[in-house]
């Protein structure tokens, strides 16, 4: 198959999971960052500056545009690289090393905001001073995807071992607006750790303090929040006991509906995330999830931001 015909197939809206104007918007914004570490590389491989003019030399074997629909094709389907190799007629090394140099750019990009085209959100506190600026109420929830089993006998084998789930995970917090429009997915930890422990070590109880203003609604996890911020942070009620009577039943389980149908939005962003391949079982290697999760979560987050 030619390339030209590789890459006008590939780019379809259902390969790549964006739309074609929005994947030219990526391409250039890339565009720059990838030829300055391309240009870094080089620099460092033959330690001094280049002897000839820019353009000397062979060309790629891959174009960048040709490197970008790739690497979204294998987050969408999780595809074998040998795959996209056949689709372009070039050696398998070279797909796996295109999308080792696309993949992380795209975790970096952050998150689109809602009427907001300029403003994207890369950190916690990049979220916590929107939502105050803002007056959005915060949904924050976490979500497990399965990965592949450490080697027996490696050190921290035992942290990937989901305690609810009784399967290796990682665990990543998501955290949106009240339509269900992802503004931040991190926090990405063993699946071992408690969801509350994960947000904690991102420093969200400083945040808390310093924006009094922001309220959050989150699912029984995250009591702890509750408890210290009992203004700000609404959680389910707690269960009651044998003895309660029927009427304190009914009213418990009305504020159980009421809490979780305010806090729902968060997991339509989840599952969202997850019609992408790679967010409903990573097989690849777990050093590579965390720019996976994030790359995915941004891209989604392009076309909800539109919503």
């Amino acid at each position: 198959m030619k390339r030209s015909l590789a890459r006008t197939a590939l780019s379809h809206r259902i390969c790549t999971g964006i739309s074609r104007n929005q994947l030219g918007k990526i391409i250039a914004e890339l565009a720059g960052p990838w030829m300055a570490r391309e240009n870094a590389r080089l620099h460092e491989r033959r330690g001094h500056e280049r002897l000839r003019a820019e353009g000397g030399g062979p060309d790629h074997r891959l174009v960048f545009t040709d490197r970008v629909i790739a690497t979204l094709v294998i987050l969408r389907f999780q595809l074998p690289h040998a795959v996209l190799a056949i689709f372009y007629g070039v050696d398998r090394s070279t797909i796996t090393r295109a999308v080792h140099e696309i993949r992380p750019l795209l975790a970096a990009r952050g998150f689109a905001v809602p009427g907001e085209p300029g403003l994207r959100l890369r950190t916690l506190a990049d979220v916590f001073a929107y939502a105050s600026a803002k007056g959005v109420e915060l949904r924050i929830d976490g979500t497990e995807i399965q990965v592949r089993r450490p080697r027996a006998g490696r050190p921290g084998r035992r942290a990937f071992v989901s305690g609810k789930r009784k399967q290796n995970t990682k665990k990543a917090t998501v955290i949106s607006d009240d339509a269900g429009r992802a503004l931040w997915t991190g926090a990405i930890r063993p699946g071992r750790m408690h969801d509350q422990t994960a947000l904690k070590t991102e420093g969200i109880w400083d945040l808390f303090v310093q924006h009094p203003d922001v309220k959050a609604q989150v699912d029984a996890g995250y009591r702890g929040l509750t408890k210290d911020f009992p203004e700000q942070v609404t959680a389910p009620p707690k269960k009651l006991g044998k003895d309660a009577d029927t009427e304190e039943i009914a009213a418990w389980e009305a504020a159980r509906k009421a809490q979780s149908s305010r806090r729902i939005p968060v997991e339509h962003a989840n599952a969202e995330h997850k019609q992408w391949r790679p967010l409903q079982r990573w097989t690849g290697r777990r050093e590579y999830y965390d720019d996976t999760h994030l790359a995915i979560a941004g891209l989604v987050s392009d076309r909800t931001a539109l919503r």
